[in-house]
């Protein structure tokens, strides 16, 4: 009876954690994976500061893609937004109770977004003005940041007088982002561009924004199949793996439709167009066996889009595989191992070569990318069997795709029954030989 009862306290316990919104937002191969909002506050004014606020992706895999990021918060008190540089909030708010210069925006909670490129130079700064895209950090760390510079107004002149806000929110660009409360941390010490000079924040805050997919979507983004050389079977996605809700809105493929002018345009609400199939992913990653060598094997793998209004700019693919510790090379993406734990090395990002195939373009004949990997064996844990030489994880764009039940990979012949047919044809050579000899004898 006690050890029941301390059961029940244990498995209470991890479902209370389960339900916790950060615990679903935890990644086994990203564990630090986070945006980090960084807020320096670096002059005073008459009724508030300027500050610049700097959002740093430490996702190894995920970035933001187009339409871009969309930044929310909460005034404290009744602040006010003077002006804006590098971005612009959406919606101006009712600013009546000014008469004369008008603020950029009186909304007590603000709604910021960044500005497209080519804007003029008097309104950029550094790191800003990409249309709200931000790479992945295992990408590309030098573009995954976004900077923007804002004047508050009605805030306080110091420390002691300022109110952090509040309620942050972050779309990238869909849902998915669950942000901290601001907290106030060491100032921000900058550099000159001569490096011989260095100049502090006069007040810094960040907030930590992490990612779950949970809260992005209830069904995956991306589904895998498998086939193998030594197998004829070619195993699918999972019927309906990303929900079948889009399938009376679907296109099929030799459908007069596809081909219909205006079809690739993405609507605002980014609803996708897809086309007809039976798993009803935008996204199906292919990973095939396809040779075997005494010391390397190879693996060929294909992404192809779906969707019709959806181009995947600068897309990751991430797999987990024990043998990815032993990578010889990899002919026509760029990959990068990743080191979640440090020990273990059996996790890789796999993404396209710059200006060759790193856009995955929409449903068509040219909506596909695909290389081959080629990995050396380690004798003692190499094995066909059991599925062995199938990924254990597939991410597409930061997202976990739905991979088909293990007892429908591809198995290998038995070799019982190969052994049987090998026997049964030498034993029809030998009567076949001695009957030619009887019969020439005779």
């Amino acid at each position: 009876m006690t050890f029941n009862k301390y059961m029940w306290l244990v498995l209470s316990a991890v479902s209370f954690i389960l339900t916790i919104p950060h615990a679903a937002a935890y990644d086994p191969l990203d564990p630090n994976g986070n945006i980090t909002l960084k807020w320096d506050v670096i002059s005073w004014t008459s009724d508030g500061y300027v500050a610049v606020v700097t959002m740093n992706n430490f996702q190894m895999y995920r970035h933001i893609m187009s339409p871009g990021w969309t930044l929310g918060w909460v005034w404290a008190k009744k602040e006010v937004i003077w002006s804006m540089v590098g971005a612009q909030a959406v919606d101006q708010g009712d600013c009546t109770k000014f008469k004369g210069n008008i603020p950029h925006c009186c909304k007590k909670n603000p709604t910021v977004v960044d500005l497209l490129p080519g804007v003029p130079y008097n309104q950029q700064i550094a790191n800003c003005c990409k249309a709200g895209v931000v790479a992945s950090w295992g990408q590309d760390p030098s573009a995954a940041v976004s900077s923007f510079q804002l004047s508050v107004g009605r805030s306080g002149t110091s420390n002691k007088t300022v109110r952090l806000p509040k309620n942050f929110t972050l779309l990238g660009p869909g849902p998915g982002y669950t942000c901290s409360q601001a907290k106030i941390v060491r100032s921000t010490v900058f550099n000159s561009p001569d490096g011989r000079r260095k100049t502090q924040a006069l007040m810094t805050w960040n907030v930590t924004c992490t990612y779950s997919q949970f809260l992005a979507s209830k069904n995956p983004s991306c589904c895998v199949s498998f086939s193998s050389f030594y197998n004829e079977t070619i195993v699918p996605c999972p019927s309906c793996a990303c929900g079948c809700h889009n399938k009376k809105n679907c296109i099929k493929s030799d459908s007069k439709l596809a081909h219909k002018t205006g079809i690739n345009t993405p609507k605002k609400d980014n609803t996708p167009l897809l086309q007809c199939t039976h798993h009803m992913c935008p996204i199906r990653v292919h990973w095939h066996v396809k040779l075997n060598y005494k010391a390397y094997w190879r693996v060929k793998i294909s992404i192809t889009n779906f969707n019709y209004r959806m181009n995947y700019t600068e897309w990751t693919l991430v797999a987990q595989h024990p043998n990815l510790n032993n990578v010889t090379q990899v002919f026509s993406f760029d990959y990068k191992p990743l080191l979640p734990y440090e020990s273990i090395n059996d996790t890789g990002m796999f993404y396209g070569m710059k200006f060759y195939n790193d856009l995955l373009m929409e449903a068509g004949p040219a909506g596909n990318v695909q290389s081959e990997v080629l990995l050396q064996k380690d004798q003692n844990t190499f094995t066909f069997k059991q599925g062995w030489a199938f990924p254990r994880r597939v991410y597409f764009n930061g997202d976990e795709c739905m991979l088909p039940p293990p007892d429908a990979y591809p198995a290998l012949p038995n070799s019982a029954h190969v052994n049987s047919i090998s026997i049964f044809k030498m034993a029809a050579s030998v009567l076949l030989i001695l009957f030619s000899i009887c019969f020439s004898l005779s």
